[in-house]
């Protein structure tokens, strides 16, 4: 049978656990709070990413290319280059979530099913360079993660402050996929 002052610690113990845990609790995810979709159209190379199924073929030289168009959403053109060193493409369609600058929606379905819900996903901006050079994107779920640059490679140094903002945001990058040089 434990001793008075045994319970007492262990009691201790019970209470202060949850508010420990609150202590290190992620910051929710949230996009930027603006973003300049003309400034942010254009080839970015992707750095790294969560696995996800869909580019599971992909060796390197991940691409992310978007446009402006007159209907007022952003197209999309993902590539990579895979294992045998050819280049494979998605396109797909991006559209602003109203009110949320840093947040978009994005499908690669086809036209005909856009009127799906379930075929659109969170594209959200969650770290941006104010001179656009770099990007992170996520989701409010931590499935999907992505760094971006405009140029193929990252200085080591921006490459761990970007990581240390995700884990800030509760993103578990263990799995994290480097597909890009770090100088």
């Amino acid at each position: 049978m434990p001793t008075l002052p045994a319970l007492r610690r262990a009691c201790a113990l019970a209470l202060l656990l949850p508010l420990a845990s609150l202590a290190h609790a992620a910051e929710p995810v949230r996009a930027v709070a603006a973003l300049d979709i003309d400034r942010y159209a254009g080839q970015w190379h992707e750095i790294a990413h969560l696995p996800v199924s869909f580019q599971k073929k992909c060796v390197g030289d991940i691409t992310a290319t978007y446009g402006l168009r007159s209907d007022g959403r952003i197209s999309v053109l993902n590539g990579c280059r895979v294992e045998d060193g050819t280049r494979i493409q998605a396109e797909g369609v991006a559209r602003p979530v109203k009110g949320e600058p840093g947040q978009l929606e994005v499908r690669f379905a086809p036209d005909w099913l856009s009127w799906v819900p379930l075929v659109w996903a969170d594209y959200w901006v969650i770290a941006l360079d104010p001179d656009y050079q770099w990007a992170v994107v996520g989701e409010p779920d931590r499935k999907y993660l992505w760094i971006l640059s405009r140029s193929p490679s990252m200085e080591r140094g921006q490459f761990e402050a970007l990581k240390a903002r995700a884990e800030a945001m509760g993103y578990d990058l263990a799995p994290l996929k480097v597909l890009a040089p770090l100088r």
